[in-house]
Order: structure tokens, then sequence, then C-alpha cells
């Protein structure tokens, strides 16, 4: 495909990536191909950035036990919170660090200063519960500006931070406290979603009951409901635990590889695994991904639409913080109770960088959630991730939202990540859904089957075959586990799980998860072409395409569609979708089924789960549905195939 955006003059001109750029004295070919030394890059993204060492690494890397263990910034000493608070609250004490806007209209605001003394306050709180450097501290929060401040308070005291999903029920947060040994939570009293109530502090409870090493809870009254239960022994209110602290808490200066978040990620059964990211390793990695990819720049405002439990949460906390931007957090979901208040939010906040993933500009498009009216004059770029694009829903973004000029910067990684594996620049051309290339600093590559690298325009295994400072350090209390889920297919190379190809041009693109991809008579597909053409028909609102076991074929493509009301008779329009699919990818992919749902279950981040609909088809367990927002729509697929 050709280009569709050119970078403009002003991005030539000021963006992050230029300045380093002209620093450095390299083109930009020149500097991408230096990057792929470590040594030379991360020394010279720790400079460019000020990152604050309170003591200097001796060596960027250390690989000496191994590529799957390796130990970044050697001999520094230094603290997140350091780069991302408190030089700022120094520095420029009234520039704004938070922005909150609630579901109920509520909004507030925080300097770095606030930001700074509140955090302290919090530290003081938890360091009187015991925590102490090491310890795991969960968070059950909404996306409130407490959850920022929790965030940074872990860690100034060196304790890990563990974020979980908002929308949780009692169990899964039970285990991720027993399973961490998490014995201080913080929650709150609840949190609005889509008009409704969600008592958070009341599934914190029946969690507690099942976590007994839990020992503490911090409860933020974000509702201010007076009756809410308070356990003399156990638990602690935020505002009067944090009224009584002092307004200055030390940091505490840390070893660079000193932990400080772990990320759960949900598995399709068994237990979900662990993330841990450091101190110095995380901190780089994300300004470098902020700064030179996303383009954020100081005293931007940053907006994703995402949760605390998602690795977007903690990534835009430290994203904005690293480059002094302005982080906004908005609860409740984005198109409730207007179709296009994400967009309102954007005006009425100037916001700069915005962002989203697939799914949810699907859900927009299909409730004519478009920026009609909206003034996004302030909206420089686009950032996206969570899933493969659509060519259907990336021209909607392009155009209504980018009306053509800002780029989308379509970026790949994950929990284990801790940043970016593939990205664009914002000094490239772009094509449709293109992921750019290789992030900057790593050394990805595609595989095919044999281990080797595959060919332009073959689908392979995404893998790196070099450590970064972000790569998760192991698997929470689980060794093995690590190794035999990233680095035990083709030894020393990190197989992350996505199809992937490149194309004639260089363009990066992504075909879904490899244990979604359809294998339909021995040929190999992504969902995501599937679901591109059936989303381009103007019946349909949303789809998902999954592969079911056949005695000839190996597997069956099903789609499962969600179709705008007035649809005209489903029987026709499921013939009409399967022949539409038949008549782009031939006669060997039309799809045996295409049923029709009232819903699909997707994440609170709006990705879709294909892998609990296809067990829901087949009548299978579908899992662990933690994270999942809405798993009645499981029932629904349920009625809708029992019933014809």
């Amino acid at each position: 495909m050709d280009p569709v955006w050119e970078p403009t003059g002003e991005l030539w001109a000021h963006s992050n990536l230029s300045r380093i750029l002209r620093s450095t004295g390299l083109d930009l070919d020149s500097f991408c191909r230096r990057a792929k030394d470590p040594e030379w890059f991360w020394d010279a993204v720790v400079a460019d950035l000020g990152i604050v060492f309170d003591e200097p690494y001796t060596r960027v890397l250390d690989a000496s036990a191994g590529i799957e263990w390796p130990r970044w910034f050697t001999g520094g000493r230094l603290n997140l919170a350091t780069t991302c608070l408190d030089r700022w609250a120094a520095a420029s004490p009234g520039l704004t660090a938070l922005c909150w806007e609630g579901e109920n209209g509520e909004r507030r605001s925080l300097s770095y200063l606030d930001l700074r003394e509140l955090s302290d306050r919090v530290a003081g709180v938890l360091a009187g519960l015991g925590v102490e450097a090491g310890d795991v501290v969960g968070l059950f929060l909404p996306m409130v500006p407490e959850a920022v401040a929790a965030f940074y308070a872990c860690a100034k005291l060196g304790a890990i931070a563990m974020p979980m999903f908002s929308g949780f029920e009692a169990a899964p947060i039970a285990a991720r406290l027993a399973a961490s040994g998490a014995r201080v939570l913080i929650t709150a009293d609840g949190c609005y979603r889509r008009g409704a109530v969600v008592a958070m502090k009341e599934i914190a409870d029946r969690a507690a009951q099942l976590a007994p090493g839990l020992r503490h809870m911090l409860v933020v009254q974000r509702l201010g409901h007076a009756g809410v239960s308070v356990l003399p022994d156990r638990d602690v209110l935020w505002d009067e635990a944090v009224a009584r602290q002092p307004a200055a808490f030390g940091t505490r200066s840390l070893d660079a590889e000193t932990p400080v978040l772990l990320g759960y990620t949900s598995g399709t059964t068994g237990r979900p695994k662990g993330a841990v990211h450091v101190h110095g390793g995380l901190l780089v990695a994300v300004a470098k991904d902020a700064a030179y990819h996303l383009d954020v720049r100081h005293a931007d405002r940053l907006l994703w639409v995402t949760d605390m439990g998602w690795i977007m949460g903690p990534w835009q906390i430290v994203a904005a913080g690293a480059m002094g931007a302005t982080v906004l957090l908005c609860e409740g979901a984005p198109a409730y109770p207007r179709p296009d208040r994400l967009w309102e939010i954007a005006e009425r906040n100037a916001v700069q960088v915005i962002g989203v993933s697939p799914s949810l500009i699907r859900g927009l498009a299909a409730a004519d959630g478009e920026p009609v009216g909206r003034d996004l004059s302030a909206l420089r770029v686009i950032g996206a991730t969570g899933e493969p694009w659509d060519a259907h829903a990336w021209w909607w973004l392009f155009e209504k939202v980018g009306a053509r000029r800002r780029p989308i910067i379509n970026i790949s990684g994950g929990t284990e990540v801790g940043g970016a594996f593939l990205a664009p620049l914002p000094l490239r051309p772009l094509t449709p859904c293109t992921l750019g290339g290789p992030a900057l600093g790593l050394d990805v590559d595609i595989f095919g089957a044999d281990g080797k690298p595959a060919a332009p325009g073959e689908v392979g295994e995404l893998v790196c075959t070099a450590p970064w400072p972000s790569i998760t350090r192991g698997l929470w209390g689980d060794r093995e586990r690590y190794l035999d889920a990233y680095w035990r297919r083709w030894p020393g190379v990190w197989v992350q799980g996505d199809w992937a190809s490149v194309d004639a041009g260089g363009f990066w693109y992504l075909h879904g998860r490899s244990d979604d991809t359809l294998n339909v008579a021995g040929k190999r597909l992504g969902p995501v072409e599937v679901e591109g053409i059936v989303a381009g028909h103007p019946a349909v609102a949303e789809v998902a395409a999954v592969g079911m076991p056949h005695r000839v074929k190996g597997e069956a493509l099903w789609c499962f569609v969600v179709a705008r009301p007035g649809r005209g008779q489903p029987g026709e329009l499921a013939e009409e979708l399967a022949s539409l699919v038949a008549a782009h990818l031939g006669r060997a992919f039309r799809p045996d089924r295409v049923v029709l749902v009232a819903d699909l279950p997707r994440t609170r981040s709006a990705k879709l789960v294909r892998r609990a609909i296809r067990a829901a088809a087949r009548g299978l367990d579908p899992g662990d549905l933690a994270g999942i927002e809405n798993p009645q729509a499981i029932d629904g697929i349920r009625a809708a195939l029992a019933g014809g």
C-alpha cells in the first residue's frame, strides 16, 4: 500500500525525535541503525530525556546471566518517582500534573507540587502500615487521582505496586493478593460505570475473606459514602490517614533493578501470569516510547483510554511524568452518557495525544460517536494499541478524528514487554493499519515455522533476538513458566505470540495472536483479515471471526456479528456476509456460519476476547473471565447458537 500520511514540517522542526537527531548529528536512517547498539542508544536516551540517576550506572547492559535474565543500568541508583514527579514539583511546581473527569461530571486537577505532596503523604501512610521496600501493595482502584498518588507512593517507598482491573469480582482479586503475598490493599468505596455504581469496597471485602494474608485496606472515598463498611483493625480511610501525615517523604534511592510494578495478565485457564518491572528499565523504556514514538512533549496533555489494571494504565502515568506532561484520567465508559463523550473531554482539555484501541473505535463508529462539531485543533498525535486494526475502523479514525492530518501511532507491546515492540516513528510515512517497524532499541524479527527469518509478505511469528530494558524480570514466583512461555521454542529468542508480516515497502503489520489464527484447509489466516471485510458492510456494527473444529477442513471459519438496527432479515444478512468474505478471500474461506448476536465479550479497554467466543461456541469452559467487562455476552452467544 502507498503511504496515506506524511510527516509534517512541524514534526520535523519540533518533535522529540528531531531533537535527538540534531543532538547526535545523525540522520533518521543512521539513528535507527545505531539504536541497535544498546550501550550507545539507551545511554543517549537517558541523557536526552534527563532521566535522573542518583548514582550513575557503570554499564548499560549486563547479559552475563543469559539473554533471558538481563540487568540494565548496572551500578546505577534512582527512583522512578524522582524523574516523573519530584523533579517537576521542584522545577515547575504549578505545572498541571493530572486532570480528572468523573462520569457524573465532577472534575479535579493537581499540580506537580500537589501530586508530590499527596504521594508523599500516602507513602507515609503505607510506611505506618508496615509496608517496606520489596513488599507488594495491591491497587484495586478506578481511574481517579488517588490511583496515581498510590502508584508513586509505592515507588517512593521501594514497594511494588500491583494494579488490578477495576471491574474485577472478588475471586481474581483474592487470587492476585494471595499469589503476590500482598498484605495491603488500596481500594475505593466505589465508582461510576455507565450510570451505575460499582461497589468496589464490597467486592474488596469479599476478596479479603478469600485472602487471609491481607492485613490492611486503605479506602478512598470516591463516592463519599459515610456508611461504607469499616473494620476497625483492618480498614483505614484515605482522607483521614493522609491528613495526619507530613507533606514531605524522602524518596528512596534504589538499585536500578529494584521492582516497581507487578502486572498480572489473564490466562485462558489456570493462574494469571505476573510480569515484574523494575525502576530503571520501565522508566527509561516508557520514556523512550512516549518521547520518540508518541511525541509526548513537555506540558502536553495525554489521555489514554485504559484502566489501571492494564499495562497502559501505569504506562501513561510514567509516560506523562517522564516528559513533564499532564495525564488525563476519565472515570467510566468513553461513550457514556453520550457517544461522543471521549471527544468532548479531549476538546475541553485541549488534549495533544490521545490513545485508543481498535475495538473502541469500532464501537464508536457503530454508535455514531464521531466528533461532529468538536474542536480537536490541539490534537497532534493519535496512539493506538490492543489488537490489530481492520481497514474500516482505521480509516474511520484517520478521517473522522485525524482529519487525515494526524498520524496514528499504532504500537504493539504487552504487559510482559512493558513498552512497545513495534511502533511507527512520527518522522516516517504511514500506511493504513501499519505498526511502522521495530520500536527503537529493539531487535525484532519475524520467523517462519523453521525458526528462520520470514520472507517479505510472509506471515510468521513476531520474535525478539536481544533484550530490552522493560522486559519482565521473569514471572512472579515461577521461573520455569517464564522460560516455557517465551524462550524455549527457539533458544535465545523471545516469542511474542503474535502473527506479523512486512510488506515490500518495509511496513510492518500484525495479524492477530498465534493462538487465534485460523487454519482452514491448511491455509493460515488472521481473524482481523476476515473481520475487516465483514466490518465494512453497512449493516455490521462489530464482528469476531474464530476457527471451529471441522472433520474435513481441520478448521472452519465462523463469524459472530453484531448488526446495526434495521438490518433486515437475519438469514439474508448472514448469507450476504458469507458471500462477501468468499468474494474477497476465495471460496475456501467462506464462513461455515455467520451468527448474529446482541453483543461480543470485551475487556474494559474494548479488546475482543476471541478465545471466550470460541469456547462458548464449542460448549467448553471459557477459562479466566475476570478481565471481561460484559460476561453476559457469552451467554448471549450460547443462546444465539441454541436458537439456530
